[in-house]
């Protein structure tokens, strides 16, 4: 199964003010470039809080939630909350049938699929804001080599990177 990590980030590479911040702040055609990219894929992984930030299930897509609260309640098959560490979650996504999934954060729920390797792509879109600080793509050290694969402008002011994680 593919994994790709498709994020927003800002010019001094920011994915968010703070772990409840809304992500109101991206370009109209970056947030059109998740939702195709998301769908065509068909399964978006995220973290709870990202979740919570959202406030629902994005439509057409499984929406898989990672928690440690078990009083959570999966309203299949859009919306699923579970406790699987990240290789048995991609090995079950991928006996359902799953070629690809698309993980969407935040910060940590990143962290823990690079670290265990999981992550094959890299999508970042890069908009015209600063924060000065706030959340990074991953909360931990890392140390990933990646191979460009793609540069694209969505719009006049966002820049679209594509990454191959190199292995």
């Amino acid at each position: 199964m593919k994994l790709i990590l498709l994020m927003a980030q800002t010019v001094d590479g920011k994915i968010a003010r703070d772990s409840d911040h809304f992500p109101d702040w991206t370009a109209s055609a970056d947030k059109r470039f998740f939702a195709a990219r998301t769908r065509e894929a068909g399964v978006v992984i995220m973290g709870s809080r990202t979740f919570d930030t959202l406030g629902q299930p994005l439509p057409g897509r499984k929406n898989v939630i990672l928690t440690r609260n078990a009083e959570r309640v999966s309203r299949p098959p859009d919306l699923v909350f579970t406790d699987d560490p990240p290789a048995q979650l991609l090995a079950r996504l991928a006996s359902e049938g799953h070629a690809e999934a698309i993980l969407a954060g935040g910060a940590r729920i990143n962290s823990l699929f690079a670290a265990e390797h999981l992550i094959d792509e890299i999508i970042v879109t890069i908009s015209p804001r600063l924060f000065g600080s706030g959340l990074s793509l991953f909360d931990t050290s890392l140390d990933l080599s990646l191979q460009l694969l793609e540069v694209r402008r969505l719009d006049a002011d966002l820049v679209l990177l594509n990454y191959r994680v190199i292995r």
